[in-house]
């Protein structure tokens, strides 16, 4: 694949309001989760997420406009801004947009139908139910920048921002865009959250990533986009490489066990980079603290890299899991490659498996990284991000 080059970056993160502070925040190497007060846990077994709680959207976006925009809106066109802020110019009309999410807009979901239920469709606000999509947000970032490229988004759990990026790279070197803007969104709602717990999928002690103590993630939300423009002055990193793959034993709501699956995604990643096992230099894993999540992606980098194993690098104990969709992991992996750093992986205690992620953050030189996102239901994409151009 030819490398596309990441030449912007901006993020609304737990704990970060733009780029250097999130930086800052993964080399503080300290969660962002805390006790969640937007609404009540009494009952839940989980009582902290990773929500944003220093956003002021008026400081990025048009108090007139803002207004016709729900949070996840607000969130992502707020990064796409800081993105092409910190890209120093303008990508041009013929530029694309690939967002994705887990779930979308869940609050405005439950906002519009409740008053659908209280006044009937002809009293129901229509603007609710504008913003109830999953793709509101990427359009609003289409349509304050005038980008006229193609504009999709992305639903596949933890997966979503890297499947994104795949079909935004795709179409770069295709030759379909000039320059093409690629991230993730997330909002934590009670619903979700009282499903997620529910159903056992959140920690009641945090997440531990790796650790053979886990018990659940941490929710988080956030967004973060990344600018993707050939020819740019700059670039932190490159897209290099990715695959797909899909784990047919897993349930719609867990992971499965075939760590074959993984495998493979993480090959066909490595040779579509045309570059073998040995050229990578450290793994930011999609490790969350799930039970059978952290399990099938640790057997699967167990079987890849055999007695060779690089860095491994679990950052979810940091901004939580579903935080812009996986952007935020994506994106760490990228600050990683420019800084020459492989992040402390916050959570970990105790080893359960033949290697152990990061304890604390450390130089590295760091040629490639291979990024892996596993979700639940078994949609699998991998991506290798290079330093250099070629």
């Amino acid at each position: 694949m030819t490398r596309v080059p990441i030449s912007g970056a901006g993020v609304i993160a737990p704990g970060a309001i733009g780029f250097e502070a999130f930086r800052a925040l993964l080399a503080a190497g300290t969660t962002a989760a805390a006790p969640v007060d937007r609404f009540d846990t009494a009952g839940m077994r989980a009582h902290d997420a990773a929500l944003v709680r220093d956003f002021k959207p008026r400081d990025f976006i048009n108090p007139m406009k803002m207004r016709r925009m729900n949070m996840p809106s607000r969130l992502a066109l707020s990064a796409a801004k800081l993105a092409m802020e910190d890209a120093g110019s303008d990508p041009g009309r013929n530029t694309g947009v690939a967002m994705g999410t887990a779930f979308g807009p869940v609050q405005t979901s439950v906002d519009y139908m409740q008053e659908y239920v209280a006044k009937g469709a002809a009293l129901a606000p229509p603007q609710l139910f504008a913003e109830s999509v999953a793709n509101a947000p990427g359009s609003h970032i289409a349509i304050e920048s005038d980008l006229r490229g193609f504009n999709v988004t992305i639903t596949q759990r933890e997966s979503s921002a890297l499947a994104a990026a795949m079909h935004a790279s795709a179409q770069l070197v295709k030759g379909a865009v000039d320059a093409a803007l690629v991230g993730g969104v997330e909002e934590v709602s009670e619903m979700m959250f009282s499903v997620l717990d529910g159903i056992g999928a959140l920690s009641g002690q945090g997440a531990r990533p790796f650790d053979r103590t886990r018990d659940g993630m941490t929710v988080g939300e956030g967004s973060a986009v990344l600018v993707l423009q050939p020819g740019a002055a700059k670039a932190y990193a490159y897209f290099s490489g990715f695959g797909m793959a899909r784990d047919t034993t897993a349930s719609i709501s867990d992971w499965g066990n075939d760590h074959g699956a993984v495998v493979t995604a993480m090959r066909a990643a490595l040779e579509d980079a045309e570059l073998s096992v040995s050229d990578i230099d450290a793994v930011y894993a999609s490790a969350n603290g799930t039970i059978r999540g952290d399990l099938v992606e640790a057997r699967a980098i167990e079987a890849l890299f055999a007695d060779r194993i690089p860095h491994v690098v679990a950052t979810k104990g940091i901004f939580g899991e579903y935080a812009a969709g996986g952007a935020l992991q994506l994106l760490a992996a990228v600050i990683a490659l420019d800084a020459q750093v492989v992040h402390r992986s916050v959570g970990f205690g105790h080893g359960d498996f033949r290697f152990e992620p990061t304890r604390e953050q450390q130089s590295a030189r760091l040629r490639h990284v291979l990024v892996n996102s596993v979700s639940a239901g078994g949609g699998i994409v991998c991506a290798v991000l290079s330093k250099e151009a070629a």
